[in-house]
């Protein structure tokens, strides 16, 4: 992969753009169609793969203008609420890309009941699964399905590149501080994140071995996050703890 761009996109989106040389281009979750074609634009373009990992519309709102403009093929799970696609993959799934690339596609259920991830080469594109310092809402899938899921992408290579679906560092880390406040890697990572934020910069990608050391919600079995959720009795499984997490989470202002 020669090239990997967050494209911000809607309020607080990112599309992927990976240029994996000779003008072939893969687009991820294209939730509008302007800031692509504006990279296109800049660029030589052999062909566009287009990736979509759920069907939420600022995920995939831009998919349909975008393959009709570039001829794009636009691989999304087995979903008929995504109807841009040209081909649908399950799990463990090989689609060959282009110039030698292929990508795999990981069934990861949680967020949405058909959520799929991607990895391409060492880079690994999880839409709403995995956030860096958190993970996505519940909103089709069940905590256990999610706190599977999550172990699943942190038993990737630890330095797997993670491009998420959002820019949420800096909120995120506010509530893991809170759970896990002992944490030096998340306090490290916590204030490069603002300091990153603040000279307008992305905080993505992250990396598996960052999120494994200071992500809360890969950290079920972790003491400190038991404590948080009161669920340090050694039989409450790590799904349980999840939930409890997640629910913690989602009423969080601070």
């Amino acid at each position: 992969m020669q090239d990997l761009v967050p494209l911000p996109a809607l309020a607080d989106n990112y599309i992927w753009l990976a240029d994996l040389g000779g003008g072939h281009l893969v687009v991820v979750d294209p939730g509008e169609a302007a800031p692509v074609d504006a990279a296109l634009a800049r660029r030589d373009v052999a062909s566009v793969t287009i990736l979509l990992t759920h069907h939420h519309r600022d995920h995939v709102g831009g998919a349909m203008a975008l393959r009709e403009r570039w001829a794009a093929r636009v691989i999304a799970p087995h979903d008929d609420r995504i109807e841009a696609a040209t081909e649908r993959v399950g799990d463990d799934q090989r689609v060959d890309l282009a110039a030698g690339t292929h990508a795999v596609a990981l069934a990861v259920p949680g967020h949405t009941r058909s959520h799929v991830a991607f990895v391409v080469d060492d880079v690994l594109f999880c839409g709403d699964t995995l956030f860096s310092l958190g993970c996505g809402r519940l909103f089709e899938g069940t905590a256990a399905e999610m706190q599977s899921s999550l172990a699943r992408l942190a038993a990737l290579p630890p330095q797997t590149r993670v491009c998420c679906g959002h820019e949420y560092t800096v909120a995120n880390a506010r509530f893991a501080r809170h759970v896990d406040p002992g944490n030096e890697a998340l306090a490290e990572h916590a204030s490069w994140a603002r300091a990153t934020r603040a000279a307008g910069r992305p905080t993505l990608p992250s990396t598996i071995a960052l999120e494994r050391a200071a992500n809360p919600f890969l950290r079920c079995d972790a003491a400190a996050i038991r404590k948080a959720v009161d669920a340090l009795d050694p039989d409450i499984d790590a799904g349980t703890v999840l939930g409890r997490l997640r629910s913690l989470k989602d009423g969080f202002d601070g």
